[in-house]
């Protein structure tokens, strides 16, 4: 048989040098796919190296272009803060130079526009209060301020509550550091009141939409502050068509309109505030007055994108744990908190940006959100756990796996924090809740961080679904992979008007609202323990 030619059972066959190579058993298909197995996978290779790349690249960036975010609020706060002490230190030079006394000696001077010669207006703040001026307006000072009726702006100061001149109990240091030693010194009164050093003259009044007895209600109070006190009344323009169409009487109340700019010829009582008039609403009201529930208050709280007036809550909704004033005594309480001075709560607020992956370096073009309550991040309508890295001042916490996480005030610590298994917290106390929603894991619970801390909420690169964000429960904003949502302590906190005091006013609402801790005694029948 010839070396080229197969045997009778094609079994194999001869090469030129000798070699027998068996053919019957060899695969086309196998044989390529086995020649382009190194090259595919080759292939695959450089391209999950190169996705690594880019992930390792788009990390960067976004964390630069948090720096750069983080770096310019921190500046912005800083120069405001700098503005202030500077406002502040000339104003106590000024009042210095001229009366040749302490510069925390409070300065009286007199008010001829009142007649009252012997009246005197209590101007520094240093010793016992805090000023509005610096706090809760828009941070300028005038030491030669005089009270003028004409004013569209009524100055308060807040004080804090102690009892007389000789008493210590003004002390504001909390850390002392006599002969070497560190100390604690403790405030043994923290109630803070709202004092008028001028006649308030305007005030917002808020309503709950679709509830007749409200209805009834603001229209006899709007009368009432009119007439018997003499103030400016601005309501939202729903109001003011509910009122016009009852009575003509109303035609004086004020009220904004977004389409419409009014012209300076009209008539005051015709004037509409635009929407920019809106946003100054602060430095034109000296007084808000809601009637409804807590969402009436958030309500409120979402229309001051900056400084808040004073707000005085009445309860007409089905919950009302910031509500403690009664509608049926409005008369009399309002009587009280506009002759002074009233008990506040500085209920704190949260400062919330959105920085998108495909922004790179800048922030969302739009504002930031201001919530009382809490902001919440959740996982949609999405199958998947909503899977979550936190970080507080750049250090990482932890990683959410379940239905969301809620950042909340200590104002929202009795809402959806509350359900969610967080701690009832006193709203005075400054800081930012950090409760888990149904987490997959029994160890994870809630944190109670302090309130100078930042904290970073982002979606990572491998999350299986998209997060959602809602802010005070509206605002619904959606976080794709590579989103992060940075949340801090406002500035600008909501004082609001205490029936009571801050700790009588907190603890009628967890008893009463929510029945905490109410059982029947424990019965007693049988002999004492000797």
């Amino acid at each position: 048989m010839s070396p080229r030619e197969l045997d009778s059972n094609g079994s194999g066959s001869m090469s030129e040098n000798g070699v027998i190579e068996s053919l019957s058993q060899i695969n086309p298909e196998k044989a390529v796919q086995e020649l382009m197995q190194p090259c595919v996978q080759g292939i695959d290779d450089h391209l999950i190296e190169f996705s690594e790349a880019l992930r390792t690249v788009a990390k960067a960036l976004r964390r630069a272009a948090e720096a750069k975010a983080t770096a310019k609020a921190e500046a912005a706060e800083w120069k405001r803060k700098y503005e202030l002490e500077r406002a502040r230190n000339m104003q106590l030079e000024q009042t210095g130079l001229s009366s040749g006394k302490d510069n925390c000696e409070c300065k009286g001077e007199k008010t001829d526009n009142l007649g009252k010669d012997s009246e005197q207006s209590e101007r520094c703040c240093g010793k016992h209060g805090i000023c509005s001026h610096g706090v809760l307006h828009n941070g300028e000072t005038d030491p030669d301020y005089k009270v003028v009726r004409d004013m569209r702006k009524a100055s308060f100061k807040l004080l804090w509550g102690c009892k007389g001149e000789s008493s210590d109990q003004h002390k504001h240091d909390i850390v002392s550091f006599e002969s070497g030693n560190i100390t604690t010194a403790e405030r043994s009164s923290k109630q803070i009141s709202l004092k008028w050093e001028s006649d308030p003259q305007t005030v917002l009044i808020l309503t709950k939409p679709n509830s007749n007895s409200v209805r009834i209600l603001c229209a006899e109070m709007v009368r009432w502050l009119k007439e018997q006190k003499g103030l400016d009344i601005i309501v939202e323009p729903r109001v003011r068509t509910e009122l016009l169409t009852e009575s003509s009487h109303y035609n004086f109340v004020q009220t904004w309109k977004d389409e419409f700019l009014f012209f300076p010829q009209c008539p005051f009582h015709l004037r509409h505030y635009t929407s920019e008039e809106i946003s100054l609403l602060h430095t034109k009201v000296d007084l808000v007055v809601t009637l409804g529930g807590d969402g009436t208050v958030l309500w409120a709280a979402s229309m001051f994108k900056g400084p808040v007036p004073p707000v005085v809550p009445f309860s007409l909704g089905s919950l009302g744990f910031m509500t403690p004033f009664y509608s049926e005594r409005y008369r009399e309480y309002l009587s009280a908190v506009l002759s002074g001075p009233v008990s506040i709560t500085l209920r704190h607020r949260l400062q919330c940006h959105v920085i998108r992956e495909c922004a790179k370096n800048e922030f969302e073009t739009e504002e930031p959100i201001l919530v009382l309550n809490e902001v919440t991040i959740d996982r949609g309508i999405s199958s998947f756990l909503t899977n979550l890295e936190c970080y507080c001042d750049n250090s990482f916490v932890t990683s959410v796996q379940g239905d969301g996480l809620i950042l909340s005030t200590t104002s929202g610590s009795t809402a959806y924090s509350l359900a969610a298994g967080g701690s009832m917290v006193h709203p005075q106390v400054p800081g930012i809740l950090f409760t888990p929603i149904c987490p997959h894991s029994l160890s994870f619970r809630p944190l109670i961080l302090p309130e100078y801390v930042t904290l970073r909420v982002q979606v990572p690169f491998n999350s299986r679904g998209h997060a959602w964000a809602s802010f005070d429960g509206k605002d619904r904003k959606k976080l794709a992979a590579g989103d992060a949502l940075i949340v801090s302590m406002a500035p600008w906190p909501v004082p609001t008007a205490c029936q009571v005091d801050s700790t009588s006013d907190f603890l009628r609402s967890i008893h009463e609202g929510l029945h905490w801790n109410l059982r029947k005694t424990q019965s007693f029948d049988g002999t004492r323990d000797p």
